[in-house]
């Protein structure tokens, strides 16, 4: 099955581009590009960084809450992005639980701190936690557990089957993981600016009632997930009980800002 939708992304101001849709089963509805192409993932890393954060909790090696990062900061405040660490310097700019301060330092520190829980070098911690179960031979991590993930569209659907139904992890986690941590904590959405609240999870951005964002109108408010600079993004939305993703070669920006919800639209509206 095709989805017409799906070939809106021709019309992208982008060299070349990707996408695909998965339901919960892992029932592939629709792709459109080069899914086996890799591209850099930029911050849609992160999702996968929080996967396996999530997995190293249920084998025992850390916990959500025990020191992790700055002084006075938690696992969870890393992967919820309330460490108060800076965005891409490792400094202090704010007390934990404060301020949803977005921050690539964060999850560097967090992939630190699991590496040292482990005795696995995250990226290798990575790939036997999350990427090999899952089949994402397309898929590594070669440097920060922030951005510098490489995949394809097609394992970007293995994974969002996984986060809709999942296998490697308790569904009560990845529930927990898809809740609000720190509600009402206010911040900047990357490209989007002040939001109040600025919700997120355990790694993952949760839509809310976000406005200006880059998932579409129709988009539920449960809907999660992650874009990131390279332009690419994957979002799950639960009450249509899909995911989408999206990979391009070119970087994010007002290009990106203007198609993109229109793009989730119309998935949305054929799958209807």
């Amino acid at each position: 099955m095709s989805l017409q939708s799906l070939a809106l992304i021709d019309n992208w101001p982008v060299p070349a581009a990707a996408a695909g849709v998965v339901r919960a089963d892992g029932t592939v509805l629709g792709t459109h590009g080069a899914v086996d192409r890799r591209f850099p993932l930029a911050s849609v890393t992160k999702p996968l960084a929080a996967y396996a954060a999530l997995v190293a909790y249920e084998e025992g090696a850390i916990e959500l809450d025990e020191p992790a990062g700055p002084p006075g900061a938690t696992v969870r405040h890393l992967l919820a992005h309330t460490s108060g660490l800076a965005f891409d310097e490792h400094r202090v700019t704010a007390p934990p639980g404060e301020r949803r301060l977005y921050s690539n330092a964060g999850f560097e520190q967090l992939g630190d701190h699991i590496a040292k829980a482990t005795e696995i070098p995250f990226g290798e911690y990575l790939r036997q936690a999350v990427l090999d179960p899952l089949g994402m031979t397309g898929t590594s991590l070669e440097g920060s557990p922030a951005k510098d993930g490489v995949s394809t569209v097609a394992d970007l659907l293995r994974f969002a089957a996984e986060l809709q139904a999942p296998r490697l992890l308790d569904p009560r986690t990845v529930a927990e993981a898809m809740t609000v941590q720190y509600p009402g904590t206010k911040g900047v959405l990357p490209g989007y600016g002040h939001q109040s609240p600025n919700d997120w999870g355990l790694g993952f951005e949760i839509r809310d009632s976000k406005s200006p964002h880059w998932t579409g109108s129709s988009s539920s408010p449960r809907t999660f997930g992650h874009f990131g600079q390279s332009g690419t993004f994957l979002w799950v939305d639960p009450d249509a009980g899909v995911a989408c993703s999206a990979l391009t070669d070119r970087d994010f920006g007002p290009w990106a800002v203007e198609v993109w919800p229109a793009f989730t639209d119309a998935v949305l509206a054929e799958i209807g």
